[in-house]
């Protein structure tokens, strides 16, 4: 009986490629059938490895698909640039061959690679960008055997971070959130995945100061990441108020308590959007970034925010809307052709907001290497190329106007603020962006004091007076 096994070609014949081959051959399913590797080293060439020939380089891809009837490629270098893995796509996609890609370092030192590891290729994957190198020593100095607190544990970030925060075995891990279905399933996933470390779920409001006070007293956490806000910005541009309480009140009162519970380290996730803000969301994480920095020096809790830009693939963002219009068969919309925003991945914004906590002094506002902008047109077009299809001809794109509080260009660097080393080649303090805190303990005393009215042309005239450049 013939074998109904596709043929697969593996790109790249280092580590990574061979333990993808061993594995392929070592298969009990019999669907899939490797028959060699491509590589750019020429000192590769005609060579047998793992029991399969190096059949050429990346030039010789077409010709190789067409000779060996070529259905699924492989591309097995989690090392290269989203540069190199663009132009290697593009190579592969004058073929019919089903492309997949290996992500990331999958335990390749004792070969823990699964073929389910193996997806279809992402637009993440074709971000410009060095792999993050994590001081893994001096973070397991905060994190390893010590109460770790995530705010927003059940978001895309939140739950990211907590993630890479219980590989460094923590004495416990407090995830905290609101809604108790996303608490339920990143508990879930992290009592699978890490056997034997202390998970503690609390459901509860960072706008409940007493409920705040009484969770800080029980677990005294001594890291603190406060990934919790609310941060779609037509949405608060609807409902200012709850962008008020949530991303301000909902912040001093996390601090206040960390500070009176003796945290070590408190982390806010601030946003690039806090910079020159033209959005309530934006005005509202910036006032965020100076709480933090006001509490610094008040006991011995070194508060820090860390600035970055759109998560790639998190709720709300763009690249689930673009996925469910081009399964839809489109239009997929875009606000203008000339927006760019700033990207990474939610394991990216994880792992360098851990890494900052390592280099928090106290007072810092850090911002994250996020590479060059990119176009959202430029992204929907490589989405819809990577479904399979012409964009234009096959799935149209339409714009629809830039909306409320929204900007074409967002930064990362405000006037008046210029970026210094910190200590990483990915990350970077802000200078420059002193503040008169007398003015924000008034204005935050306004804020919660009875009278305060939370109506939009209040809230927007307290945010232009902690903001003089804010404008709605």
């Amino acid at each position: 009986m013939a074998s109904k096994a596709e043929p697969v070609l593996i790109i790249g014949a280092g580590v990574a490629g061979g333990v993808v081959a061993d594995v392929l051959s070592q298969s009990q399913s019999n669907d899939l059938k490797p028959v060699g590797f491509i590589d750019d080293d020429l000192k590769k060439q005609k060579l047998v490895l793992h029991g399969l020939p190096v059949l050429g380089t990346r030039n010789d891809i077409l010709a190789i698909v067409h000779r060996y009837d070529i259905k699924k490629i492989i591309i097995a270098i989690p090392s290269a640039s989203g540069r190199v893995i663009g132009q290697i796509i593009e190579k592969c996609h004058q073929s019919k061959a089903h492309l997949k890609i290996l992500p990331g370092f999958y335990d390749l030192i004792t070969g823990k690679i699964k073929i389910s590891k193996i997806r279809d290729i992402e637009v993440s994957d074709l971000l410009d960008r060095e792999p993050v190198t994590l001081d893994v020593e001096r973070i397991a100095g905060y994190l390893t055997n010590q109460s770790v607190l995530v705010t927003g544990a059940g978001g895309s970030i939140g739950s990211e971070l907590s993630r890479q925060a219980a590989k460094f075995a923590p004495g416990q891990l407090i995830l905290l959130g609101r809604g108790e279905n996303s608490i339920y399933e990143i508990e879930l996933e992290l009592r699978e995945n890490f056997q034997g470390l202390q998970l503690i779920p609390e459901i509860g409001d960072i706008k409940d100061r007493s409920r705040m006070r009484r969770l800080f007293d029980k677990h005294r956490p001594d890291v603190v990441f406060h990934a919790a806000a609310h941060k779609h910005v037509s949405f608060m541009e609807q409902c200012p108020e709850e962008a008020v309480k949530n991303n301000i009140t909902g912040t001093k009162i996390l601090a206040e308590s960390a500070c009176r519970a003796g945290t070590g380290i408190f982390v806010l996730i601030s946003s690039d959007k806090a910079v020159n803000p033209t959005s309530i969301m934006g005005a509202s994480k910036r006032v965020a970034e100076m709480i933090v920095q006001r509490m610094n020096g008040r006991g011995k809790t070194r508060f820090v925010a860390v600035r970055f830009g759109n998560v790639l693939g998190s709720r709300g963002s763009v690249i689930p809307l673009f996925k469910r219009q081009i399964a839809r068969g489109g239009p997929v919309t875009v606000t203008h052709p000339d927006m760019e925003r700033y990207f990474m991945t939610t394991v990216e914004a994880a792992q360098l907001v851990i890494q900052a906590g390592v280099l928090a002094k106290g007072g810092e506002i850090f911002i994250l290497d996020m590479g060059n902008p990119v176009k959202i047109l430029d992204l929907a077009k490589k989405l819809i190329s990577l479904s399979g299809f012409e964009p234009e001809k096959d799935i149209p794109i339409r714009f629809t106007g830039i909306g409320p509080g929204e900007k074409l260009v967002e930064q990362l660097v405000g006037e008046g603020e210029k970026t210094i080393p910190a200590g990483h080649e990915r990350i970077f303090a802000v200078s420059g962006c002193g503040q008169d805190f007398d003015l924000l303990e008034a204005s935050l005393y306004v804020l919660e004091s009875p009278g305060f009215s939370f109506r939009e042309h209040e809230i927007i005239v307290l945010l232009q007076k902690l903001i003089p450049d804010f404008r709605k």
